[in-house]
């Protein structure tokens, strides 16, 4: 590594932690409908949202109120977007009168915007118009983490209020952090990209003859505002195929720095969030610390996999150098790995090199990072809700220990909270394995594998592990456009969206009815160093327990087939 490598690093962390309290506090106030600089700008904005949807904002529903408005409102999303990819050729904006999706294409797509994921099985700027990107997948990428956050904040009430029948109004805490949580801040990233080279146009694709004498078709489009939301929102689809590493998403290594810097901004503020709703900051910075322990044992481990060489160059004609392949060589091996780490750990599925060129140690750090449940930083909203049921568990974890009933914040967990926590560590295994198993067993689901042994293996586990994380990022190597893939791993985004956010919501209704007991002396600590230990270890062991068998048949066989 070099001198500038360190200084990606530096400057990485610079622009995500120093910023993220002050946007913590005010995601609060905005969540809260308490004044802040933007209110008298967005503020009349916002009467006029409910005014038109019919809204009294100062109506609060039950869990199970909140619950259904978050299902009729994703349904409704679902249903338009998949009517767009089915219709494109009748819409607007299609200057290059591109066909409809295919119906099992349209569904997986339709499914993969709406549920937060952003998976993609074709090329944007060859298969979506204008319209398409604009109308249907920008503004999911808007309202699916708009639903995240939303859930959060109702986990948030839940945990602090006392005696509640209520955890807030869906509508309100939607159109509050889509107006203020996401919408300024994806005006100054899009003004930003556009600066750094990101088209943002309704012009047709230019036709132009390279050095070489063959044409070429270089694809537009109105790209850098969605770019802005994929990131910001932690969505991560790419307006063109190749994703951030097409110079038109990704220009410059100012772009680069910004736009990975912006995938983790709001879930790390959001933590800072937590922490004004409880009255006690010191609960964040324990939280923030566990994330940023994984996050720098992950990136260690794939940092120090990526620079070794390959032994199966080794040749006295060869110079061992950390192999290029698949690497974004604009940036270096440092900041793709730097990239696919973020990713992973964020629940963005932007990429900038090639998943299936990395080493088997550095595929296997971007796995566990989406196995153990996007929560190291995670995504909008989700991944602190993620967090917290984690939190959860190690608390009750450590009532066991010292034999006493596990209480976290004052709030008691009994048979029901702990029921739901159970059901929340399903998701996962049923969304990867159970389905991963039927993929690796179908004949016609294995002719999609681009490599035989564990590296094959490896690209269906990833698959199924990032729909099922909501993570949307590919392993590539397999062709996932087919009705299976688009039908299955469609299936494991609607697992692992909704079979967190349904039992996140009934715990959180659960904890906000239960009375406060004071904290004493004898309470377990939730902010010490202990803690810290205890919730990493508790985090790494639920997932080693759940998916190192299946680790072990893909990227470790085919790390120790390496020889290193």
């Amino acid at each position: 590594m070099h001198s500038y490598d360190y200084a990606l690093i530096l400057a990485f962390f610079a622009l995500v932690l120093l910023p993220a309290p002050f946007l913590g506090r005010f995601y609060y106030r905005v969540m809260e409908g308490r004044r802040t600089w933007l209110t008298p700008v967005l503020g009349p904005v916002e009467k006029v949202c409910y005014r038109v949807a019919g809204v009294d904002p100062g109506t609060e529903q039950s869990w199970q109120k909140y619950t259904l408005a978050l299902l009729a409102f994703n349904l409704a999303g679902f249903v338009l977007l998949f009517a767009i990819l089915l219709l494109q050729q009748y819409l607007p904006l299609n200057p290059q009168q591109l066909p409809g999706q295919e119906w099992t294409q349209a569904f997986n797509t339709a499914v993969s915007f709406v549920t937060n994921t952003n998976w993609q099985s074709y090329s944007g700027e060859a298969t979506l118009s204008y319209f398409s990107q604009m109308a249907g997948l920008t503004v999911q990428n808007f309202v699916s983490a708009a639903t995240g956050l939303a859930v959060l904040v109702a986990l948030c009430r839940g945990i602090s209020r006392r005696s509640a029948q209520t955890l807030g109004n869906f509508w309100v805490d939607m159109t509050r952090a889509t107006l203020y949580g996401l919408l300024p801040l994806c005006l100054v990233l899009a003004l930003f990209l556009v600066w750094q080279g990101v088209p943002q146009t309704f012009a047709h694709y230019v036709n132009a003859l390279t050095l070489q004498g063959a044409d070429q078709v270089i694809p537009l489009g109105p790209a850098a505002s969605q770019i802005a939301i994929k990131q910001l929102g932690t969505n991560g689809g790419g307006f063109f195929g190749v994703n951030s590493a097409h110079p038109f998403e990704n220009p410059s290594a100012w772009s680069n720095l910004f736009e990975m810097a912006s995938i983790i901004l709001i879930p790390v503020a959001l933590v800072f969030t937590f922490g004004h709703y409880v009255k006690d900051l010191r609960q964040s910075r324990a939280i923030i610390a566990c994330m940023l322990a994984l996050f720098l044992i992950g990136g260690g481990t794939a940092l120090y996999a990526e620079y070794q060489p390959n032994p199966t160059l080794n040749s006295p004609l060869v110079e061992q150098t950390a192999p290029l392949e698949g690497k974004e060589v604009r940036f270096g091996t440092t900041g793709t790995v730097l990239w696919t780490e973020t990713t992973t750990a964020a629940s963005n599925g932007s990429v900038n090199g090639m998943h299936d060129s990395l080493n088997p140690l550095g595929g296997m750090v971007a796995l566990v990072n989406m196995m153990v449940g996007e929560v190291i930083f995670g995504g909008v909203g989700a991944g602190l809700y993620g967090m917290l049921l984690n939190v959860l568990i190690a608390v009750f974890l450590a009532g066991l220990m010292i034999g006493r009933t596990p209480e976290y914040l004052g709030k008691k967990l009994q048979a029901k909270e702990v029921q739901l926590l159970v059901v929340t560590l399903l998701v996962m295994p049923v969304g990867v394995l159970v389905l991963g198993a039927i993929a690796a067993v179908l004949p016609s689901a294995v002719a999609s594998v681009s490599n035989p042994g564990p590296h094959g293996f490896s690209q269906i586990l990833y698959a199924f592990t990032s729909a099922s994380a909501n993570n949307g990022s590919a392993f590539a190597g397999l062709s996932a456009n087919t009705p299976f893939y688009n039908l299955m791993l469609g299936l494991g985004m609607l697992i692992g969206r909704f079979g967190y956010i349904l039992p996140v919501l009934a715990l959180a209704g659960s904890l906000a009815m239960k009375k406060t007991a004071p904290i004493g002396q004898d309470s377990f600590p939730t902010h010490g160093p202990l803690f810290v230990a205890l919730l990493t270890v508790t985090i790494l062991l639920v997932g080693g327990l759940t998916f190192l068998p299946t680790l072990a048949l893909g990227p470790i066989a085919e790390q120790l087939t390496l020889g290193f």
